[in-house]
C-alpha cells in the first residue's frame, strides 16, 4: 500500500496458502493489492521447480504492472 501511495505501481507476489491473509490485510488497510499467487508450499522445492514457479508467474505479474492504475 506504501509503495503505491507514493506512485510506483507494485504487486504483491505470494502462495496460495496467504490468500486469506492478503485479503484480510488489505481490507484492515482499506486497499485492494493487485497480487498473484503461486502454488505452496515453496521452501521444500528444488530450484528448478521455484523457477518454474517463477516462470509461470511473471506473465501475470507484469500484466498486473502494465494495467496499474
Amino acid at each position: 500500500a506504501h509503495i503505491e501511495s507514493v506512485g510506483i505501481p507494485a504487486v504483491l507476489a505470494t502462495t496460495t496458502e496467504f490468500a486469506d491473509a492478503v485479503a484480510a490485510q488489505a481490507d484492515a488497510l482499506g486497499s485492494d493489492p493487485r497480487h498473484v499467487l503461486v502454488a505452496h508450499p515453496i521452501q521444500n522445492r528444488t530450484d528448478a521447480e521455484v523457477r518454474l514457479l517463477a516462470d509461470g508467474a511473471l506473465d501475470p505479474i507484469v500484466h498486473a504492472l502494465c494495467n496499474a492504475g
